[in-house]
């Protein structure tokens, strides 16, 4: 991997931005993340290991560890511009600590440190899967979840069965987010447009888009635009998977969060 040891990074400022980018598209997004957290702490209890799948920039393993001290997270991304500032966000904290692999890889649990863990957590990542992928995906998922444990996705599922309801909020989304663009909000291309301007991420910049493409010139670049399941397949997927329960246990007009209990 690219080095960018002759300029530092303010990883907390590159934390604290994309979190203020991911909320232009998804405000109740600490909501979520209160839900899951609860939902772990009342199935696994205030001391789990975690699993921060599709961690990002660690969004999950920062709230985790906030919320639950004794907490212990491994977070696995592809990304490596999204690994960088989390490894330097957390480089310090002994509690986590972070893996690359691709999650379209079968081997890629092979890069995780030993099993089981107690909770697997995911939010606005998976939806760059597609549905055959995705399915295999949980059935690997299963056999990382200790008997009693969780997973947890929280993730965009959207119900066609609704068209009226989902043009209102594609109307009311797309008003909201308009205006919050002309008060200075960064959106999701010029979030990737300031990272590649920072001396400290360039090169890794540069090496992430020449696995996904540069979202700062084609938006979707890096995401499946073409295959979204609805909460109730998640559901049923992970019960085919293994899970011995699995429903929603939160949801907005466009998102859901499904959890499936082993």
């Amino acid at each position: 991997m690219a080095t960018h040891a002759q300029h530092k990074a303010d990883w907390q400022r590159w934390q604290e931005s994309w979190d203020r980018q991911q909320e232009w598209y998804l405000p109740d997004r600490e909501e979520r993340f209160r839900v899951m957290l609860d939902m772990t702490e009342a199935l696994v209890g205030p001391e789990p290991r975690v699993l921060d799948l599709a961690c990002g920039t660690g969004s999950i393993t920062d709230r985790a560890l906030k919320r639950m001290p004794n907490a212990r997270t491994v977070g696995v991304d592809r990304d490596p511009a999204l690994l960088a500032i989390a490894r330097g966000t957390f480089a310090e904290d002994e509690r986590a600590r972070f893996v690359t692999a691709d999650l379209s890889d079968p081997d890629w649990p092979s890069a995780l440190p030993e099993g089981p863990f107690d909770a697997v957590l995911t939010a606005t990542a998976l939806h760059w899967m597609r549905t055959e992928p995705l399915r295999a995906l949980y059935g690997q998922l299963a056999g990382l979840v200790r008997e009693g444990g969780v997973f947890m996705n929280a993730d965009h599922m959207p119900d066609e069965s609704t068209p009226r309801i989902n043009a209102a909020v594609h109307v009311f989304d797309e008003a909201r987010r308009k205006q919050l663009a002309g008060e200075g909000a960064q959106d999701w291309r010029g979030w990737w447009r300031a990272l590649a301007e920072d001396p400290a991420l360039a090169d890794v910049a540069k090496e992430r888009f020449a696995l996904f493409g540069n979202p700062a010139e084609a938006e979707h670049a890096d995401h499946n635009d073409e295959e979204f399941q609805n909460a109730e397949w998640h559901a049923a997927t992970l019960r085919g998977a293994g899970f011995a329960e699995s429903r929603v246990v939160w949801a907005s007009p466009t998102d859901a969060l499904v959890l499936g209990l082993r």
